[in-house]
């Protein structure tokens, strides 16, 4: 029996930015909206994009061509094309109301690690999903937001007692960008795993496809998992 909830999901996306790669800037990594944003739209679904304050930085890394070519590049430089014109356009996360939506997925780029924890706007989204009973899923650095993700019977963060991945910090020290993200003074993706009560698991290779399902929480990797924790999410909603 199809969900009654809406076939609509709302893609987060980061607004912070800082120097990371050599200098080069950090913040929305492309990709990861993207790849869910056509998974979702293939599916049928209607799909928004919001940041916390209307606004991104394209993460530099997400821009080269390691992890922007082809199609996903031709779409990124459309600038009439329905993806960029919503990046472009995105509204006051005010005015975006979580309980028209079934499925709530945060993208990332390190820069969400900056701003997702203390995005009350995107997390009044996240917990409006989830207290309707729909599907909260985050790739790569988005776990970031499910600090203020409350669940309400139990008052704790809905990860609590939940199984979840995300960006390894083995990975953090490969790309030697270890010192400026302890720079700003936040917890990694296994930190905030441990500081909410959430168990964090990972794939042997850092740059693997690789998502976890735990009930109505599905989170990723890596932009690598992008796309398969987009489609988890799908999964998860048909069976609700």
């Amino acid at each position: 029996m199809p969900s009654s909830l809406p076939h609509r999901a709302v893609i987060a996306i980061t607004s912070a930015t800082a120097p990371l790669h050599h200098g080069e800037p950090t913040g929305f990594f492309i990709s990861e909206a993207l790849h869910p944003y056509n998974v979702f739209k293939a599916a049928g679904f209607e799909v928004d994009l919001v940041s916390e304050k209307g606004t991104y930085v394209a993460d530099w890394l997400s821009l080269q061509e390691s992890f922007l070519d082809g199609e996903d590049k031709k779409q990124w430089e459309d600038l009439d094309g329905e993806f960029r014109k919503k990046v472009d356009n995105m509204p006051d996360v005010k005015s975006v109301d979580g309980k028209n939506y079934g499925i709530f997925f945060a993208s990332a780029g390190h820069a969400a690690l900056i701003d997702y924890p203390h995005a009350t706007g995107l997390q009044k989204i996240a917990t409006d999903v989830w207290n309707q009973g729909g599907v909260l899923s985050a790739v790569c650095h988005g776990e970031a937001i499910f600090p203020g993700i409350i669940d309400s019977t139990t008052g704790k963060s809905v990860i609590a007692g939940k199984t979840i991945t995300g960006f390894t910090t083995q990975a953090e020290y490969e790309m030697n960008v270890m010192e400026p993200i302890r720079s700003w003074g936040e917890p990694l993706i296994d930190e905030w795993a441990e500081k909410l009560g959430a168990k964090y698991v990972r794939a042997e290779g850092v740059w693997d496809d690789f998502h976890v399902v735990d009930g109505r929480i599905v989170t990723g990797q890596n932009p690598q998992s992008a796309k398969s924790t987009a489609k988890a999410a799908l999964e998860i909603f048909g069976k609700l």
